[in-house]
């Protein structure tokens, strides 16, 4: 198919108008996919954001999509439509590492259920993308696949741990993404992609196949997964076809998601845009607040003081201690991080030695931190009683330039001319990530130099759709997704 008779979406419109001209018979789902897999050829040498290629198995999935459409027959919303996944989902017959070479030679032996979802809807995925080592950093990259590189600027990183997802949609290689997300790595890399993403409430998409451990694997705590993409409606469609319970529970339960506010006018918008323990570049500010500003000049109702009722450097110190727990327990050399901690000294309380003792924290620790967890939940649900929803940063600063330097904790960004702890910024993932709440990353504009930056919508547990809808409107009054130059 020639360049003219591809359709005005391709390659950086919406999935849902790709997936209509796929239903509509005015492309095939062969033709699509190889017009995608050009784009891979031509692009991802210079990103690397894609590293495992199905596209074998892909075309074939793709043929078949084509004979079914023929027919008569559709297989669902997604029908046809080209997509990646991150490469810490099972995808049967294909490796999954998270950054390991000792698992390099792994084949999942079946898809993770949020693909049998989207491949259920549809779906013809076609190869996954790059994570940084045990999907814990905020770049991408990692001794089995290399490093993945931002579209915006190859010298910067695309964030993490779902960079190469966020690449891949940025530059236009896949129609539609999904990733997971525990420290911000769904929001972080669409920030720094100027894509969109969103972080669901806690468990409403099952994370079964995304996991080290033997499927099927008990549900992690904090970590979630979900979609990225070009367009709020396309987050809103993937989570349609992703959300609900396992097999577990599906007898009796059902999530009833509530609908979406109808309008901006009265909308009560809280605006979150700094914080002493965890500072915020102006570049990022300024567009966190000109797109607050804008929902005023629309009608919502905003109120910069608004705050939940807790202390803010407790809270953030509620998420560390269970952060790294959850993320040292999934580790396969968890053995070596009890052994680092038994040779610390007493009075050793330094950062590292902090780490070291919540990510081999005892059980009644983990229990304690649950339970003053559960007070910052119920600070938030009588929050949202009193605002609707919640704007704030998810990155300190725009995308950075790459830093493998180790040890890792030790790195700097520099925020407002000084240089500040890398895991600083984890205090405005944490807000959402700690109580379960839902947070969808809107584009937000460009910084000074030039570089997208992302603002945060964070609502209630189960709000989900309210908060994507909140960035579909942001979009039509500052703009959404804009493709990089020279993609």
């Amino acid at each position: 198919m020639t360049a003219a008779a591809l359709p005005r979406a391709f390659p950086f419109g919406s999935a849902a108008t790709l997936a209509a001209a796929l239903r509509s018979g005015r492309i095939g789902a062969v033709e699509l996919l190889r017009a995608y897999l050009d784009r891979v050829d031509r692009f991802n040498p210079a990103l690397n954001a894609l590293v495992v290629d199905d596209r074998a198995a892909a075309l074939k999935r793709a043929r078949a999509a084509d004979r079914a459409r023929a027919k008569g027959e559709l297989w669902g919303p997604l029908h046809g439509l080209p997509m990646t996944v991150k490469e810490s989902f099972d995808l049967g017959g294909q490796p999954t590492t998270w950054g390991h070479p000792a698992r390099k030679d792994h084949a999942a032996e079946q898809d993770a259920l949020a693909v049998q979802r989207l491949k259920a809807a549809g779906a013809v995925v076609f190869g996954k993308t790059n994570v940084p080592l045990n999907l814990a950093d905020f770049q991408s990259y990692n001794a089995v696949y290399g490093t993945s590189r931002n579209p915006w600027d190859l010298a910067r990183a695309p964030g993490g741990s779902s960079g190469g997802s966020a690449a891949a949609v940025a530059a236009g290689l896949s129609a539609l993404e999904f990733g997971s997300d525990i420290g911000g790595s769904i929001r972080n890399p669409a920030a720094y992609c100027g894509v969109y993403g969103h972080k669901p409430t806690w468990c409403i998409v099952p994370k079964r196949g995304h996991s080290l451990v033997p499927a099927p694997g008990a549900e992690m705590d904090l970590s979630v997964v979900g979609p990225l993409a070009r367009s709020a409606a396309d987050l809103a469609l993937a989570l349609k076809v992703t959300a609900g319970p396992d097999a577990l529970n599906a007898r009796g339960l059902v999530y009833a998601l509530p609908p979406p506010p109808k309008s901006l006018k009265g909308l009560r918008v809280a605006v979150w845009l700094d914080e002493p323990i965890a500072p915020v570049d102006d570049t990022v500010k300024a567009r966190v607040e000109a797109a607050a500003r804008a929902l005023a000049k629309a009608g919502a109702k905003l109120d910069f003081r608004a705050r939940p009722a807790f202390d803010p450097a407790q809270a953030h110190a509620v998420y560390g201690r269970l952060l790294q727990a959850v993320m040292a327990a999934r580790r396969p050399d968890y053995e070596r991080l009890a052994e680092e901690r038994a040779r610390l000294a007493a009075d050793d309380d330094g950062p590292h030695a902090q780490m070291l003792r919540a990510a081999t924290a005892s059980f009644r620790d983990v229990f304690v931190a649950q339970q003053q967890r559960e007070q910052l939940r119920w600070a938030w649900h009588d929050f949202f009683g009193r605002h609707d929803l919640l704007l704030m940063p998810i990155t300190a600063t725009p995308a950075f330039e790459h830093d493998h330097s180790e040890p890792m904790p030790a790195r700097r960004l520099r925020v407002n001319g000084a240089e500040l702890p890398y895991f600083d910024q984890l205090f405005w993932a944490g807000l959402a990530t700690a109580a379960f709440l839902p947070a969808t990353i809107a584009p937000g504009g460009l910084s000074p130099e030039g570089l997208p930056v992302g603002v945060q919508i964070v609502g209630p547990e189960m709000a989900d759709r309210s908060t994507i809808w909140l960035a579909g409107e942001l979009a039509g009054l500052i703009g959404g997704f804009q493709p990089p130059p020279g993609y």
